[in-house]
């Protein structure tokens, strides 16, 4: 097979979460731990960082690689979902894996992953730590899929874990309060290692205490410990949260033998994106009329960027909003902006929320504007009708994002 036709079979054949939801999550690490036998354990192979949280992940993830590759470390990453390409979720110092690194694994493995029904992502955790050991990384940075606990990549046994906050979102996995989700998110936590919180939560913090005390994992809370942030090239104003995160953890790994220095932080910072190819957060994408997009996908992210945004001038808004249907709507809907005209689209995946319904519940409680068959319409369609001193938004959902890029 060739690349095309590895990643059609990879998402075509076997379940996987960001496309269909409920039905791809396991609630066991089992089937990866088989993978990881199979292939000789590749995790036990380099160092790692394991990244954790509701929202910032990826952020977190993109600044630490920077500034780690800035100090001269060959830094794997491994995020998802991805924007354009599959090749996104595994990087090495900011380059792609290689399409031939793609194909082989999976030519190599795919009886394996076939007999024992692996899902998408369990092979896609495989791959990325197969390739990472392979490519001999001084460290790699890993973020969590879903949760923390049952997360495929919770097998590894990081130098440090990062918990950036603990918001709602996948309330149907996860749990119904912001208590359970963070003891899902607590299974990061490993023993005798260290973990840094981002931000304190103070009916949440006890959790994250007792767990670490548990297993003599020092602990600390990145915002009690900076009171400072840095310049970054990520704008988004919540990016400060996660800022601080990134200080605190690197105040750590400096005291495990990783030589960073004030240069190399300060550097990377302001080189995100150029060092780790990290996109769709508070991205500009045109200055005239000004359109800005940005991944943010649940209540407490979308309120931050819709604070950010009411701090822009402009004219009028536009907000090209496209929704997967397992998100809880009611739930968010109060933080959308009232002023505001709306280009209702279904992101092309088979979890994406039907248009016409996105739009219905929205008008339901005063809001207005359109559903449009695609992503693209919607948003030609707000590029015709918005003048130069308006700003247009693209949220909502990652898959939107991912269309518009």
């Amino acid at each position: 097979m060739n690349y095309k036709e590895t990643t059609t079979w990879m998402f075509s054949r076997l379940p996987m979460y960001q496309h269909q939801g409920s039905i791809a999550y396991k609630e066991d690490l089992s089937r990866t731990q088989l993978l990881a036998s199979h292939l000789g354990h590749p995790e036990n192979k380099f160092k790692s960082i394991h990244i954790g949280g509701t929202n910032g992940k990826g952020s977190t993830a993109h600044m630490l690689s920077a500034v780690l590759q800035e100090a001269g470390y060959n830094v794997g990453l491994y995020t998802s979902p991805h924007l354009k390409d599959f090749r996104e979720r595994i990087r090495i110092d900011g380059k792609n894996i290689l399409e031939a690194s793609v194909v082989e694994f999976i030519e190599q493995n795919r009886r394996f992953i076939a007999h024992h029904q692996l899902s998408f992502f369990e092979m896609t955790v495989g791959l990325a730590f197969d390739y990472f050991a392979k490519s001999k990384v001084d460290i790699a940075i890993i973020e969590v899929g879903l949760g923390g606990r049952l997360d495929s990549t919770n097998i590894i046994n990081p130098e440090l874990s990062v918990i950036t906050n603990i918001g709602f979102d996948h309330t149907q996995f996860l749990g119904e309060t912001l208590q359970k989700i963070a003891a899902e998110k607590a299974g990061i936590i490993k023993s005798n290692r260290t973990v840094v919180v981002g931000e304190t939560q103070s009916e949440l913090k006890a959790i994250f205490i007792d767990k670490a005390s548990s297993l003599k994992a020092d602990i600390s809370f990145a915002d009690e410990e900076i009171n400072y942030t840095l310049p970054c090239s990520l704008l988004g104003d919540y990016q400060k949260k996660n800022i601080k995160t990134v200080l605190q953890s690197l105040a750590v790994l400096k005291t495990k033998g990783f030589a960073v220095s004030e240069s190399h932080i300060k550097k990377g910072l302001k080189n995100v994106q150029k060092l780790t190819g990290l996109r769709g957060r508070w991205e500009l994408l045109s200055e005239t009329p000004k359109t800005i997009c940005d991944t943010a996908h649940n209540r407490e992210a979308l309120t931050l960027v819709f604070n950010q945004l009411n701090k822009e001038s402009f004219t009028s808004l536009h907000i090209v909003i496209g929704m997967v249907n397992d998100k809880n709507l009611e739930k968010l809907l109060d933080v959308f902006p009232k002023q505001a005209q709306y280009y209702f689209c279904k992101p092309n995946i088979p979890r994406g929320m039907d248009a016409e319904l996105l739009a219905q519940k929205f008008h339901n409680i005063g809001l207005k504007g359109q559903a449009y068959s695609s992503v693209t319409i919607a948003f030609e369609a707000a590029n015709k009708q918005a003048s130069n001193d308006d700003i247009i938004f693209v949220g909502g959902s990652t898959f939107v994002v991912a269309e518009v890029l």
